[in-house]
């Protein structure tokens, strides 16, 4: 046989080996069936969680938009309450500052009723007096307002006269003229200028009263010797067991006949008045009188205006030349004469420099008495 040749060595199957081959092959075939059911699971797996992660993605997007709106509608409520809440404690600052006014309000009325309450208790315990009726009846709407008379010092300044005249026609002219040159005998003359007279007068009073802790008002009185009668009243109400105390101060109103008693502790007042009526040795004999209290007034308003006097007239720039009494004796025949523009004179008052005067004024109503 040649090296050329060929030739195949054939070994002849063994059973043993054949047998072990195809137990080989079942078991590889096994795994490889195995293999494939493993894949096909974990291609079912797979899909599977591919599907839940395609969910769970719709549900997070889905949440996400829920989330969103749900914060866009809560920003929206939160404002709308905040919007809310400022109206509320607006009307809560607005409530508060009302009712602030309210108490403000009913305290002030609680006074007042306070007031109105005393002052009815004490009108009804004025002392009675009785009294005669002398003027006319007529129609209500006739009747006159009250008046009230004012006492008014105007002060005057030095090289100044007042001037009152019977008319007050005079008066005009003689402010009308203004300057006016007063001859006073010879080569001697001055010039003096003619100004109003403006008083200030109330035009409204208004006047609180309340009730005194010292003061009572004793009434009831009989007529007698002035001096013994206080001296009686003072010793009688000095006594604790007449329910009195230690007295400051007896005095007699001569005008309504009452006694005003003072006393130096505010506890003794109202223990006399609530029991109205006293027995007092007066005259030998028990006399009953009546114990008041005693009312304190102050001005609570006041309003004043601007009056002119009518027939008053004001010189001014009155230099002093000679003596007073003859330079007023002068300048008064001045303004009396007609040709002058005066007239009858009421009432002159002349205030040289460096001196000073006042003038005295009342009035009653709108008329001026000067």
């Amino acid at each position: 046989m040649s090296s050329d040749e060929d030739f195949s060595l054939v070994a002849e199957p063994n059973e043993e080996s054949l047998s072990q081959v195809q137990t080989s092959i079942r078991t590889h075939k096994r795994r490889y069936e195995q293999l494939l059911r493993e894949q096909k699971e974990l291609g079912d797996s797979r899909d599977e969680r591919q599907k839940l992660v395609l969910q769970f993605q719709e549900r997070r997007d889905k949440l996400k938009m829920m989330m969103q709106e749900d914060e866009e509608a809560h920003d929206k409520q939160i404002t709308v309450q905040q919007t809310k809440l400022k109206h509320l404690q607006q009307e809560e600052k607005q409530l508060q500052q009302q009712i602030l006014m309210v108490e403000e309000a009913l305290k002030e009325e609680e006074h007042r009723n306070q007031q109105l309450t005393q002052q009815t208790n004490v009108f009804a315990a004025v002392p009675e007096r009785k009294l005669v009726f002398m003027g006319k009846t007529g129609n209500s709407n006739d009747t006159e307002a009250f008046e009230m008379k004012s006492h008014v010092v105007y002060p005057m300044e030095g090289g100044t006269a007042l001037v009152t005249f019977e008319e007050e026609v005079v008066a005009k002219k003689i402010l009308a003229l203004k300057r006016h040159h007063v001859d006073l005998g010879g080569d001697c003359s001055i010039t003096v200028e003619a100004r109003p007279v403006c008083l200030m007068l109330p035009r409204l009073v208004e006047i609180d009263t309340d009730v005194c802790p010292h003061r009572i008002l004793i009434s009831n009185l009989p007529t007698m010797n002035t001096e013994t009668l206080l001296n009686k009243l003072e010793i009688h109400f000095s006594k604790s067991k007449n329910k009195g105390g230690e007295v400051e101060e007896c005095e007699m109103l001569p005008d309504s006949g009452t006694v005003v008693l003072t006393f130096v502790r505010h506890d003794i007042t109202q223990g006399l008045t609530e029991t109205e009526f006293h027995d007092v040795t007066l005259q030998q004999k028990k006399q009953r009188v009546r114990i008041t209290p005693f009312l304190n007034g102050s001005i609570s308003s006041l309003k004043t205006k601007m009056v002119p006097c009518p027939r008053t007239v004001l010189l001014t720039g009155i230099p002093s030349v000679m003596e007073q009494e003859n330079l007023q004796d002068l300048m008064e025949i001045h303004f009396q004469k007609s040709d002058n523009g005066g007239g009858e004179i009421e009432a002159f008052l002349y205030n040289p420099l460096g001196q000073s005067s006042a003038a005295a004024f009342f009035s009653s109503g709108s008329e001026q008495d000067e």
